[in-house]
């Protein structure tokens, strides 16, 4: 039974999605709204990039490298960007743009089962069967999108795989699903769209006939709620899920084959462009478009990191490169539109992997001592935080361990969300924002 049951939302959910939202989020005329409030739009400009590492990375062999230990593996530490920051000799290109990031090398969480762990580093909490906790995208759909009436797209967005539920947060704030190619699952095809008018049209004469009729305000709700799934349907602001599409007046251009080969993309666009089909580098491109329309929080999942077998030349020829490109990519681009202090990055999955190599050449399931990366937003970055001892086995003596709400406190403090908010679930409990959790304090000053 998994902690969650639905990822993301689907065709069934949309209405209701949109049914919730019709109260917070009215059919508008973006450009007009944007010309007219272009100084709040600019304020309010902060966004997260997840990246999720689905199956839980290898930390020890990426950023937290161990030479000269029995555990040390195969893989030799290099320099960075960073003075003093050293990490995986097949992590190059990130290593050139570290001075842009930093590593958190003592996460010590006790959830080492993958649904367990998903959940916790998703929420700041661990599962609990009387409640489901909303995802943090969610919380920042919450707290920062539906304040953007701007913005005409879903505020929460997940490319490539499902992120958890909005929980009691409400089926708003859940994460919209779309494919690394940014295809919309069940969108409607371009013959229904060319038939739209005209079924609006006998929609709008039936919807009428129901509201003139004063049967209640169930007929008036059902107009909004369709008039908000029409808003989006036909948003400009659509393009952004299409890297081949352009829209000046959003800025947004059809991007460019060096920004394609950039993000190690086939010039055509087309498709699936990283190593193994992953399309990982599209969703990175796609992500940064999304928050250059104001979707202020973008999941991309990047899977396959279960790595019980033959770790060392999965990860040197398979996981590692696509990574490493995307990675590089996606900081330098946003550096280069000056979007990188507003964009906070995070990189993570639901545990690390043991120190020990197993017989099979792997390594598996490692909650007590493992890392995962943060950077951009405006943070102090190019560090190193905390440290695991010699053999990478534990949190060493004089470092502080962080849990998952320390980074998800991070990012808050980063998005200008009040660390004291306080949640309140469906049955009358407070829920403090991240767990209650605390901004690493080298990161913010």
């Amino acid at each position: 039974m998994p902690i969650w049951n639905n990822y993301g939302m689907g065709r069934r959910h949309f209405m209701q999605h949109m049914a919730t939202a019709a109260a917070t989020i009215p059919a508008m005329n973006f450009l007009s709204h944007v010309q007219a409030n272009s100084s709040t739009v600019k304020a309010n400009n902060k966004a997260c990039i997840l990246m999720w590492m689905s199956g839980g990375p290898p930390t020890i062999d990426i950023w937290d490298l161990k030479p000269g230990s029995k555990n040390g593996g195969e893989f030799k530490p290099i320099d960075t960007a960073a003075p003093g920051v050293q990490i995986s000799e097949h992590m190059p290109e990130t290593a050139k743009v570290f001075d842009n990031l930093n590593v958190v090398r003592s996460m010590s969480t006790r959830e080492a089962d993958h649904g367990r762990g998903r959940y916790y580093m998703h929420t700041g909490y661990v599962p609990n069967p009387t409640v489901t906790h909303p995802t943090f995208g969610s919380v920042v759909s919450y707290e920062i999108g539906r304040h953007r009436k701007a913005l005409e797209i879903p505020s929460f967005v997940s490319i490539g795989g499902g992120s958890g539920q909005a929980g009691f947060l409400g089926m708003a704030h859940a994460p919209f699903v779309v494919g690394s190619d940014g295809q919309i699952r069940n969108a409607p095809s371009q013959e229904a769209k060319d038939r739209l008018p005209n079924r609006l049209d006998m929609l709008a004469a039936v919807e009428s006939n129901f509201i003139k009729s004063q049967r209640g305000e169930l007929p008036q709700a059902h107009k909004d709620v369709y008039a908000n799934a029409v808003n989006l349907m036909t948003s400009r602001q659509m393009a952004a899920f299409n890297v081949n599409k352009a829209d000046a007046a959003l800025g947004l251009e059809a991007e460019s084959d060096a920004t394609k080969a950039m993000y190690n993309m086939p010039a055509g666009g087309g498709g699936m462009g990283m190593g193994g089909g992953n399309g990982f580098g599209q969703s990175l491109l796609l992500a940064r478009r999304l928050v250059q329309v104001g979707v202020p929080f973008v999941e991309v999942d990047l899977g396959g990191w279960d790595l019980h077998n033959d770790v060392f030349n999965t990860l040197k020829n398979q996981r590692l490169p696509v990574l490493d490109r995307g990675i590089s990519a996606l900081v330098t681009d946003l550096k280069q539109r000056n979007m990188l202090d507003d964009v906070t990055i995070v990189w993570m999955g639901e545990f690390g992997r043991t120190p020990r190599i197993n017989q099979n050449t792997g390594r598996d399931h490692w909650a007590a001592s493992w890392s995962t990366m943060i950077g951009g937003g405006g943070l102090k970055n190019g560090q190193a935080i905390g440290a695991t001892d010699a053999d990478g086995t534990r949190v060493a003596d004089n470092s502080k361990a962080y849990l998952p709400g320390d980074i998800w406190a991070t990012v808050a403090h980063a998005m200008g969300i009040p660390l004291e908010t306080v949640h309140t679930s469906k049955r009358g409990r407070p829920m403090k924002l991240a767990n209650g959790g605390s901004p690493i304090q080298e990161l913010i000053g």
